[in-house]
């Protein structure tokens, strides 16, 4: 598989993972309690937490 193939394969799942977990962290966003810091506490773990499986993604893709 040549590089520019691996690439545009590590970008489409990147993009369909992301849909998936923005959907999913606003599903989830209705059960966290009307406080301010719980808000701004789940919203800034998600927020970082996308990145952790992304990166063997990205590791992949510029595998060459």
């Amino acid at each position: 598989m040549g590089p520019r193939t691996r690439k545009a394969i590590a970008t489409v799942g990147i993009l369909a993972f992301l849909a998936f977990y923005i959907w999913a962290v606003v599903g989830l966003a209705q059960f966290v309690p009307a406080v301010w810091w719980a808000q701004v506490l789940y919203f800034a773990v998600a927020g970082l937490a996308w990145g952790v499986p992304v990166l063997p993604l990205i590791k992949w893709g510029e595998k060459g």
